[in-house]
């Protein structure tokens, strides 16, 4: 019998303001999907090519895209899928110390090469409460006011990460507390390259699936709110978005790294999903100008993306340069070096989308809190408070 793995999705019809069930069913050997209609009983999609979905992409609580739908997976078909699918799927925390916020693309880079996937990301401050709530397991430890004081002293950047058996293998990953100690015993990873000591040791990560439970719900809550806010200034600066095609080959950390080696800080950073109407209305400039205009929608609401404060020396202009041609195969030939020239594979998939217009650059960063007072109200999902 055919190997299939069954999923339950949903997806929003924003036309009929509903939100629609569906069983997506996911068949590897020819990587074809089909999509069946719970509510009318009845067959959505039939069994269809789609080489766009990665069995990696498959897990419960990932949000997919099939033929310009995203789809929430919120549970899985039958027990086949749940036992190969499922059973060592865990989630951890993960996150990066003041001292190696600067090194986010060579770490993005580890998490990849350890096979797990990056879910949600957040650039924050953490105040001083903030840090001793979230550390206050240690609050009868000799060391906390020095953890508490030395995590609230610069941006942090926090992750979900998504994998086999992701707790024990993000660890793993980091190495052991003392960066000194790392040094010796584990010499590739995490503290022993980017720390210093015990408490300025680069990472830290969730010890069991409790505290990851609880860790994450700190940053990213499930309930109303939004953790910690992000480090925006929306100030001398422009944006960057890394599309979902660079984001889903695993292209996130070298991309990172690049902007930080060529002298561009980045001062906010956010993983996020655009549906189809944002992405329509933050693209809008480009409709019927450049003929791609309908891919470039259906490649930013295609997967997670994630956007960046870029903030340098005339920082629009600079920026923009160092992305290059928009076509790669252009970018390639005369300015092999750029981001497009590394990374992107044609004019809509072509690794980043970046600010064109020097006047913009705080525009499409900026957190509008007056849709009818502002003609890019669109971009609030970039950077939301």
């Amino acid at each position: 019998m055919e190997e299939r793995f069954a999923f339950l999705a949903e997806w929003y019809d924003p036309s009929a303001a509903l939100l629609r069930r569906y069983q997506l069913l996911y068949y590897p050997k020819d990587v074809s999907v089909e999509m069946f209609d719970m509510k009318n009983q009845r067959t959505f999609l039939r069994r269809t090519k789609y080489e766009d979905l990665h069995p990696e992409d498959l897990f419960v609580g990932n949000r997919v895209n099939v033929f310009s739908r995203q789809l929430n997976l919120i549970g899985y078909g039958d027990q086949y899928t749940a036992n190969k699918m499922g059973s060592k799927k865990e989630r951890t925390l993960a996150m990066i110390k003041p001292d190696a916020v600067t090194k986010v693309g060579d770490i993005i880079q580890m998490i990849y090469d350890a096979n797990l996937i990056v879910t949600k990301v957040k650039m924050t401050k953490l105040t001083w409460k903030q840090a001793a709530d979230f550390y206050t397991e240690h609050q009868s430890k000799s060391f906390f006011n020095n953890l508490v004081q030395f995590v609230s002293s610069g941006p942090v950047i926090a992750m979900e990460l998504m994998g086999d058996e992701a707790v024990s293998v993000w660890r793993k990953v980091l190495g052991p507390t003392d960066s000194g100690v790392a040094r010796k015993d584990a010499a590739y990873s995490l503290r022993a390259q980017f720390g210093t000591d015990g408490t300025k040791n680069a990472g830290h990560g969730s010890d069991s699936l409790a505290s990851a439970a609880r860790e994450l719900e700190f940053f990213f809550p499930s309930t109303a709110g939004h953790g910690p806010s992000n480090t925006a200034k929306y100030s001398d600066c422009t944006c960057c978005i890394i599309k979902p095609h660079a984001i889903s080959e695993a292209l996130t950390g070298k991309i990172l790294k690049s902007i930080t080696e060529n002298g561009f800080e980045i001062t906010a950073l956010q993983m996020f999903s655009v549906d189809r109407a944002n992405a329509e209305e933050f693209l809008e400039v480009y409709k019927g100008v450049v003929a791609e205009f309908t891919n470039m929608v259906d490649e930013l609401c295609s997967g997670p993306c994630m956007a960046l404060e870029i903030h340098a020396a005339d920082a629009p202009k600079a920026f923009r340069e160092f992305c290059g041609p928009v076509d790669p195969e252009i970018a390639r030939h005369l300015r092999p070096n750029t981001l497009r020239a590394l990374y992107g594979r044609n004019k809509v998939q072509n690794g980043v989308h970046c600010t064109d217009l020097p006047e913009d650059g705080i525009l499409e960063v900026s957190t509008c809190k007056s849709h009818s007072n502002c003609k890019s109200y669109t971009v609030t999902f970039l950077f939301a408070v």
